[in-house]
Formats: structure tokens, sequence, C-alpha cells
């Protein structure tokens, strides 16, 4: 059984919306580059709901989505490295402490 489009672009949508809310939020650059990756994932969700049509399954629209989580993963593991060499450096990660270092 196949749900109706709007269901996976309204679960999407809530799911971007999670994650706009905890970048806006969260101090922690962590919590931000999660919120990040779930904003990421929820534009996979839209772009694999909207592959489905009524001749089958576009599977370029599968393959763009296995390689972006590949590039994703990839983008994520360097940002926390990132963090991490942030935090031996300065004892933090709050982004507020660290954007008055700035000055």
């Amino acid at each position: 059984m196949v749900l109706p489009l709007y269901y996976y672009s309204i679960t999407a949508a809530l799911i971007f919306t999670i994650g706009v809310y905890c970048l806006a939020t969260k101090k922690n650059i962590v919590k931000q580059i999660i919120a990040i990756e779930i904003m990421v994932n929820a534009a996979h969700l839209n772009f694999i709901a909207f592959a489905f049509t009524s001749l089958g399954v576009d599977p370029y629209a599968h393959g763009f989505v296995v390689l972006s989580l590949g590039v994703g993963g990839a983008i994520v593991s360097v940002a926390i490295l990132l963090a991490v060499q942030i935090y031996k450096t300065y004892g933090a990660l709050d982004v507020t402490l660290l954007r008055k270092l700035r000055k």
C-alpha cells in the first residue's frame, strides 16, 4: 500500500522544520551539525517521494540520494573533526563564546 504524496511532503516539511528550529536555537556546534544533517535527510525524503511516478520509480533519484548520503557522511565527518579540534584549542563548543574570541 502506497501512501499519497502529500503525506511524504508533510513529513519532510515537519522534519525540515525541526532541523531549522534546532539550528536556530542550539548553541552547541555538534548539535548544529546534527540539525543540518536532519534538514538534508528531510530533503532526501522529499526527493525520493517525488521520484515515484505512475510509470514506476525513477532510479536516477535513488542514485542521487545514495550519492548525496555518501558525500553528506564525508562532510559530517570533517565537520565533527573540526569541532573536536575547536574543543581541543578553545575548550568550548558554544558558538556565542567562540564569537567573543574573535573580537
